[in-house]
Parts: structure tokens; C-alpha cells; sequence
């Protein structure tokens, strides 16, 4: 089956009222925008009988539309995304009367498995749509022999709407095995990478993805060159320990990422003013703390310690005045 037909399949499937809400990439209309270009193809015929090889590098009448069309569609799918990943996770570690009421209705229902369903649905969302955009971004580049959709796959990394790399599919996958309840591990499970492993019944998945998936993702702090502890990703997308990216922004961790300056920069791509809208990683520091105990304990105890030391001498500021 092509990649067109098992996208239709996907989106008129069982995840049509999950869909609903949801944006998604428009494969069928732009490849047909790609197709009828005419004067696309008078150039690639033009370039193909050449013997110096095809030079044709855009076309003013497939970008005006592709690529404007692309961006939009692309920025709603991660804005849903985010949006429909963090009010799932907010009810997964509620707290107070919130957590009361959810023990309560699971006495009724199982909401447990409806939520862990609801996530292994937004993680098929992302990969589907994802390859959506590598597929339609690849088939522009053939057609018109140029690298304008590599380039605008680098771009919607730039704008921070490429769903691969998003934090909130790291969260997802923290989130499926808690759900888990397996309390078992080491820190060797995650000296280098996070890998999560997604199984799944059929009626779930469509032909496109296969009954397992691995998802792997980097967890080592760039700058303690550790795994992270008590985790934040940066609105650019880069991970961190709370302590080394408070200490990178120049601010003391009893204020947090929110007191950083908005002229300070990421450590890793230099990008300015992306500490103010930072995530905090629940579902990752809670895996972090089931799956390795001794490691977080130990993190949290010189972390405790670093913070004590810092409100000393932010307090020795106001009562000295230096």
C-alpha cells in the first residue's frame, strides 16, 4: 500500500473523532499540487533532454502554494500536539482535590487505560504526520531537482515545529512506561539514550507503522555531561538538568528559568529567550526516580545542597547590599 492511501486510511479510521480537533498535513492535495504543476514539468522535461543535467532549482507557482500551505498546516499539528500532550499529562500527575476526583471516577472506569490509549493515539498522530512532511518535502525536491525541501525541513526545526523533536514525545514515552507501573531498572538503562518500546494491538496502528516502535531519545545534560536530573527542555527544544540550566542562564535555582534574562542564550544552538517558556519534564524525572533510585536520590541531595548554599548568598546580597 502506498504511503497516500494508508495516510487517507489513518485519517477516516478509528482516530476520526480523535482527529477532529486535530490539524493535519494535507498529503493528497499538495502532491496534487506538485503533479499539475505544468511549468514544473515543461522544466524537468527541458532539463532532462540536457546533457548538463537539471538546473531548475523552484517554481514560483508550487511554492507560493506548497510551502506557505506546509508552515501552516505543520505549525497547528505541533500547536495541537503540545496543547493535547500537556492536558493529558496535567491529569496523569494531578494533584490535591484533581487527583481525588480522578481516584475516585476510577472506581467507575478505567480512565488509566483510556489515558495510556489516548497517548499511544498522539504518539501515532506525530509519526504519521511526520512522515507526511518527509515524504511530500522528498517528493518536491525530486521533482523539481533541487534541495528547497531538505532546507524547509531545516527550517521547521528552526521554528520548533518539527514533531520528532519535540519534548513533549519524550514526555509521552515517560508517560507509557510509568503507566507501566514497573519500578525495575538501572542506570545503565539510560547512560546513553532513552529508548522506549511501544507495543501495540492492530486495531490501534494503521498498515503505515508496524506493532512495535522505538523511540530513542538523548538524555545527557550538555553541560554535566550527565543524565539529566529534575528536567527541563528549553523552548528551543534542548534538554537540561534544572541546576545546569539555571547556572547557564546566570540565575539561582530557588528563582528558576522564568527569572532568566531574555537575551540569554541556549548552550547548545545559541538561540536567545528560550528559558522563559521552559518545560518541566514530570513524566521523565518521575521514570528517572523509579527506574534509578540511588542515582536520583544522590542528584536530589547535592542538588538540595547547591540550593542551600545559593540562598545564602542571595540573601547575604539584601542584608549586606553587595
Amino acid at each position: 500500500m502506498k504511503f497516500g492511501e494508508a495516510f487517507t486510511e489513518y485519517l477516516h479510521g478509528e482516530q476520526d473523532r480523535f482527529l477532529e480537533k486535530c490539524g493535519h498535513v494535507e498529503y493528497n492535495t499538495l502532491k496534487k499540487v506538485l503533479n499539475t504543476c505544468r511549468s514544473c514539468n515543461a522544466l524537468r522535461h527541458s532539463c532532462t533532454s540536457d546533457s548538463s543535467g537539471c538546473q531548475c532549482q523552484s517554481c514560483p507557482l508550487c511554492d507560493q502554494k506548497f510551502f506557505s500551505e506546509l508552515m501552516k498546516e505543520a505549525s497547528q499539528i505541533a500547536g495541537c500536539f503540545s496543547s493535547r500532550v500537556r492536558h493529558l499529562l496535567h491529569l496523569h500527575v494531578a494533584t490535591g482535590m484533581q487527583r481525588y476526583v480522578l481516584n475516585l471516577r476510577r472506581c467507575f472506569r478505567n480512565d488509566q487505560q483510556a489515558m495510556v490509549l489516548e497517548g499511544w493515539m498522539l504518539i501515532e498522530y506525530a509519526l504519521m504526520n511526520a512522515i507526511a512532511i518527509r515524504k511530500i518535502l522528498k517528493k518536491y525536491d525530486k521533482i523539481h531537482g533541487s534541495v528547497n525541501g531538505r532546507n524547509f525541513k531545516s527550517k521547521l526545526r528552526a521554528e520548533h515545529v518539527e514533531l520528532l523533536q519535540s519534548p513533549w514525545l519524550i514526555e509521552l514515552g515517560a508517560f507509557y512506561l510509568n503507566s507501566n507501573g514497573s519500578d525495575n531498572g538501572d542506570l545503565k538503562e539510560f547512560a546513553s539514550n532513552f529508548s522506549c518500546d511501544f507495543n501495540v494491538n492492530p486495531p490501534v496502528m494503521t498498515l503505515m507503522l508496524p506493532h512495535l516502535i522505538k523511540l530513542e531519545f538523548d538524555l545527557t545534560c550538555a553541560i554535566c555531561l550527565d543524565i539529566v536530573f529534575n528536567p527541563y527542555a528549553l523552548s528551543c527544544g534542548h534538554l537540561f538538568c534544572k541546576s545546569c540550566a539555571c547556572s547557564s542562564a546566570s540565575v539561582f535555582l530557588l528563582e528558576g528559568l522564568r527569572a532568566a534574562s531574555p537575551k540569554s542564550k541556549c548552550p547548545i544552538c545559541r538561540e536567545v529567550g528560550v528559558y522563559a517558556k521552559a518545560v518541566h519534564m514530570l513524566e521523565l524525572d518521575i521514570l528517572l526516580k523509579r527506574r534509578c533510585k540511588d542515582y536520583w536520590k544522590e542528584r536530589l541531595t547535592a542538588e538540595r545542597a547547591e540550593m542551600l548554599a545559593q540562598s545564602k548568598l542571595h540573601w547575604a546580597k539584601y542584608a549586606y547590599g553587595y
